[in-house]
């Protein structure tokens, strides 16, 4: 057994019990992982990748050869969280941590504005580990995201750093446009079609984070210039979804070719954001097919970790991931913004409360007292107790967010405690303290999903015999 992963019996006695009310979002060990350093003649911030059980020490990165001690990846995920933290909380410490590691992330970008990833422990740049090469890939486009909404946030604060941020993302732009060169063409794997001019030739998930990025850049510049290369973008995303409430796969947006994963697969938080910011109903209908048809059956009978929709090998259930949950969560959010629609703020906090013991293991996954969140989730009985800053901030993130939702943070603490078919329909339904309770109902005739909420869940599962 990995030395990392411990029996239930042991996880029960260490991991924090479930919270009656929303946990708080702790920087601590984020700050931990956090440290400053001197890169190229500057001062900067980097996040240390790992952390693992007991000790929480900082570990480097090796799975994929000696990668290094710090990445943009990281850094991007980690400055965009806290520059959300001051939007929503006017949270000015938040707002210092930012600048750190936007400037980390500014000295990590090529002329060409491509981006390595990994920072090694003597402070140099790794630029040949296959995750960490000069590329336009997940690491440059999380950075475009991060120096984007850095450059929007700071403009009437520091206009001068403003300015730099926003110059290293115009270095982008015309790689963004490049990739859009095969726009419209698509090639067939296994009967299913696969736009070429997707990031990485079908990445619908990486390239969900560069629209989110491109959008905070539109946002920061104030013009709709870059309208049509997001439309092309967004076109490439409707292309890879299938299916609809009734019909398999259930309007998922399959993450590359013909494989659909629950981590960094964020279509709907990416379209629906889109969709609001380009008055694209189109855009807005695509992210309400995967939540009521997808991410509703994933609510009411389970979280994956990966499924081939064209049945090519069985869906895999673990390892479960905070990283799994944000994009899910947060993208519920975005679409109820985008909406209007209560359901989707119902269903971002039961989503959300994966992180609180709504899990196999049923197990906290986060810990406000220390602000970690554990690795994973590696079987029902297993919980990996290491926190690294992928998880820490993941969980974070969707904290945050949902806890700028009464309604949806109201649900944190609910666990599913019934399933299965009755009469005309299947259902799940979720119940915690004090008296909140959702159920999720889909027709099986016709695969329509409905949401009950509090008295009327309590109706709905009276007529339908349900306990």
């Amino acid at each position: 057994m990995n030395p990392f992963v411990l029996p239930l019996m042991l996880a029960l006695a260490l991991i924090p019990s479930v919270p009656r009310e929303a946990p708080a979002v702790n920087f601590a060990h984020l700050d931990r992982l956090t440290e400053r350093v001197s890169l190229g003649g500057d001062t900067v911030s980097i996040v240390h990748i790992y952390a693992n059980y007991p000790d929480y020490r900082w570990v480097a990165a090796a799975e994929s050869g000696p990668e290094g001690i710090a990445c943009v990846d990281d850094a991007a995920r980690a400055a965009v969280l806290f520059l959300r933290s001051f939007q929503l909380r006017g949270d000015t410490a938040s707002l210092a941590r930012s600048r750190g590691l936007l400037k980390f992330i500014m000295h990590m970008q090529a002329p060409d504005g491509e981006f390595c990833n990994f920072m090694r422990a003597d402070h140099t740049v790794n630029v040949s580990g296959k995750t960490s090469f000069k590329s336009f890939g997940w690491w440059a486009v999380r950075g475009l995201w991060a120096m984007a909404m850095g450059g929007r946030i700071f403009s009437d604060r520091d206009p001068l750093f403003a300015r730099e941020l926003l110059g290293r993302v115009s270095l982008m732009v015309p790689l963004v446009s490049a990739s859009l060169k095969e726009f419209g063409s698509t090639r067939n794997v296994k009967g299913y079609r696969i736009p070429r001019w997707l990031l990485y030739e079908s990445g619908a998930d990486v390239t969900s984070e560069l629209l989110l990025g491109l959008l905070e850049y539109q946002k920061a510049r104030g013009d709709d210039s870059l309208a049509p290369v997001m439309r092309k973008l967004a076109h490439g995303l409707l292309v890879m979804q299938d299916g609809d409430g009734k019909t398999p796969p259930y309007g998922l947006h399959r993450s590359w070719e013909t494989i659909w994963h629950m981590w960094g697969n964020g279509q709907t938080q990416a379209l629906s954001t889109a969709g609001l910011m380009l008055h694209d109903t189109t855009m807005i209908a695509s992210a309400v097919r995967e939540a009521r048809g997808w991410y509703g059956r994933l609510l009411m009978e389970g979280f994956l970790k990966e499924y081939d929709v064209s049945g090519a090998s069985p869906a895999l259930e673990y390892e479960q991931i905070a990283y799994g949950v944000r994009p899910m969560a947060v993208g519920l959010l975005r679409l109820y913004e985008a909406t209007g629609d209560r359901d989707y703020l119902l269903m971002a906090g039961l989503a959300a409360s994966w992180l609180t013991g709504n899990n196999p293991a049923r197990r906290a996954m986060y810990d406000p007292a220390t602000g970690r969140c554990y690795d994973g989730i590696r079987d029902s009985l297993a919980v990996n107790m290491n926190s690294g800053a992928e998880s820490t901030i993941e969980a974070l993130f969707t904290l945050l967010e949902v806890g700028h939702y009464p309604a949806a943070a109201r649900l944190l603490a609910c666990r599913k405690v019934s399933a299965g078919t009755a009469g005309r329909f299947s259902y799940a339904v979720f119940r915690g303290e004090p008296d909140a309770e959702v159920t999720l109902a889909r027709e099986l005739a016709t695969g329509r999903l409905s949401l009950y909420e509090g008295e009327g869940s309590r109706a709905f599962c009276r007529r339908e015999h349900i306990p």
